[in-house]
């Protein structure tokens, strides 16, 4: 794999030069850019996936949702479906894609909307709510938002960066200067001032911008079947415990790294993000499972997985496993948290006033 990518090098100066010239179109107006009557909230990243786009949107639903109508679109990636779509509770990722799913059933009373055209999309949605969340829009262009935050992932901060399709990046690390405010994710829980300082350097941000840490908060399992089995501590497996572990997302490091320090058991199986499971994936895992100790086996997966399987045929193959999911949710360190709470407020507080006067 390494090798192919190391071939498709060429590709990569050629993407990265139309990525350049593009940006240079946007700062220049040569092409248009839309900036909307009520405050738009971009969450995003420079790379492929991975960086925990969905449980900071999740934090800033959990935050603004008191005091603001809030709508989230995303462009859905995963989905079947064109044009734009305001999800409901019985829809399937299929619709809607697994992220926007993940975050209406975490949120039901929240409007979640998917439109790959974020113009047309934030314009169906600013006459009925009072602030809108982008996820993942950092590279369409065509929206001003009022207040920019990325995402970097910590498990991968350190690591050569490289354009696609030779690495991971959809753009060089300079679009960073975009951004209002930069987050890391991810990171020890216990992080010290030393790993903050190597990371600030490796960053380099701008003047204007703020940068905050962040960590993921794992929760009880709950069972995929909710109506047959009780959820579980997490420090109810242990080192007889056999794992199979189901993923569909961009980085499993973290979690494998937390699921590790219960049972070093695992049995992996893992898949591209978004990806489409065929019965044939859920046939070779029941027999893995079948395979395991009878007294103690467990099949986990994520959260924005169980979403790909809870309205779908392969669930049925699934009910008679003990199956469970691992919610997660984002986590700042403190004094950031303080910080960013205030500086999120701030900003979308000072478009209340605006209009109240």
């Amino acid at each position: 794999m390494q090798l192919v990518r190391l071939l498709l090098f060429p590709i990569s100066l050629i993407y990265g030069l139309v990525v350049m010239l593009r940006n240079m179109a946007y700062d220049c107006n040569v092409f248009k850019t839309h900036r909307f009557k009520v405050p738009v909230i971009l969450v995003g990243n420079l790379a492929v996936g991975g960086t925990g786009k969905s449980p900071m949107i999740a934090y800033l639903v959990g935050k603004l949702k008191p005091s603001f109508n809030i709508a989230v679109l995303s462009r859905g990636y995963g989905r079947s479906t064109k044009g734009f779509i305001c999800a409901t509770t019985d829809a399937t990722s299929e619709q809607i894609g697994d992220e926007p799913l993940q975050l209406k059933s975490k949120f039901p009373d929240l409007t979640v909307a998917v439109c790959e055209n974020c113009v047309q999309g934030i314009s169906r949605l600013i006459d009925k709510h009072s602030l809108i969340l982008m996820d993942d829009g950092y590279q369409h262009r065509a929206v001003t938002p009022g207040l920019s935050i990325l995402l970097f992932d910590y498990t991968s901060l350190f690591k050569s960066q490289w354009l696609l399709p030779t690495g991971n990046l959809r753009e060089p690390l300079s679009g960073r200067k975009r951004a209002d405010i930069i987050i890391v994710t991810k990171t020890p829980e216990n992080i010290t001032q030393a790993q903050r300082q190597q990371s600030i350097a490796r960053i380099k941000p701008y003047p204007h911008q703020q940068l905050f840490f962040s960590y993921l908060e794992y929760g009880s399992l709950q069972a995929l079947n909710a109506q047959g089995m009780p959820a579980r501590a997490l420090d109810s497996i242990n080192q007889s415990t056999h794992i199979i572990l189901l993923t569909g997302i961009a980085n499993a490091v973290p979690l494998l790294k937390k699921l590790n320090e219960y049972s070093t058991h695992i049995h992996h199986h893992q898949y591209p993000d978004h990806y489409a499971y065929q019965e044939d994936d859920i046939t070779k895992l029941v027999n893995v499972y079948h395979g395991l100790p009878v007294n103690d086996r467990i099949v986990i997966t994520t959260e924005k997985d169980m979403q790909r399987l809870k309205n779908t045929e392969l669930k049925k193959h699934l009910n008679n496993l003990s199956i469970y999911y691992i919610p997660v949710q984002m986590v700042m360190h403190q004094p950031d948290q303080q910080i960013f709470d205030g500086m999120i407020e701030k900003f979308a507080g000072s478009y209340q006033l605006r209009n109240d006067i």
